[in-house]
């Protein structure tokens, strides 16, 4: 029987190479240059990106932290608003029940809050189905979610909670995860929606 041995991972390169398509990269300690178009006047305008997370189901948390680190990756100014079951992701691994009436405990008792919690959308058979992701991930070179999540952080991706959702769920600023933006309502993303970012709902 043999051992699988497995390369230590490095989730600020994974997600570089994400850029170019291949999983093998040479990153220096040079930030990557700013993405940019010029604008009607002839200044240069940045390139903004605005992903709208509003799922906790694990592959969707995977394809947002994917493309929110490898948009950093490329230069382009990026945040994530995170609402309703998306804003679970953000709670630290360490909460278990969060809330302060019985509804919102409950709530948060039937779906586990924290990145390293989340369920499959289809086939998650208890657990296993997850288990077998992450496995597989390790295997390919893939960063977890939780990786990506901190090599976005450290590019400078903001993350922006619903006031709205974390009213509802009872959720308080010390439940979170550290380096979260304010929170923000519909009025923001609308006012950013409107200027110059580019939508992507997950």
């Amino acid at each position: 029987m043999t051992t699988e041995t497995l390369a230590p991972f490095d989730p600020l390169a994974a997600a570089i190479a994400a850029v170019d398509g291949g999983p093998q990269v040479t990153t220096t300690s040079e930030a990557p240059a700013l993405v940019a178009a010029p604008a009607n006047d002839g200044q240069v305008a940045t390139k903004d990106l605005l992903i709208i997370d509003y799922s906790g189901d694990l592959e969707k948390v995977w394809a947002t932290m994917i493309l929110a680190s490898t948009s950093a990756a490329m230069g382009v100014r990026t945040r994530v608003f995170v609402t309703f079951w998306g804003l679970q992701v953000f709670v630290k691994d360490s909460k278990r029940i969060t809330g302060e009436n019985w509804m919102q405990k409950m709530l948060s008792a039937m779906q586990r809050p924290g990145i390293s919690h989340r369920k499959l959308s289809k086939m998650n058979f208890l657990g296993m189905g997850p288990w077998m992701m992450g496995r597989l991930a390790k295997r390919y070179g893939v960063a977890s979610p939780k990786e990506l999540l901190e090599a976005a952080q450290a590019m400078g991706v903001e993350f922006i909670p619903c006031q709205m959702t974390m009213d509802m769920f009872g959720l308080k600023p010390e439940d979170m995860i550290e380096g979260m933006a304010e929170p923000a309502g519909a009025a923001t993303v609308i006012g950013l929606l409107t200027e110059n970012s580019t939508p992507l709902f997950i």
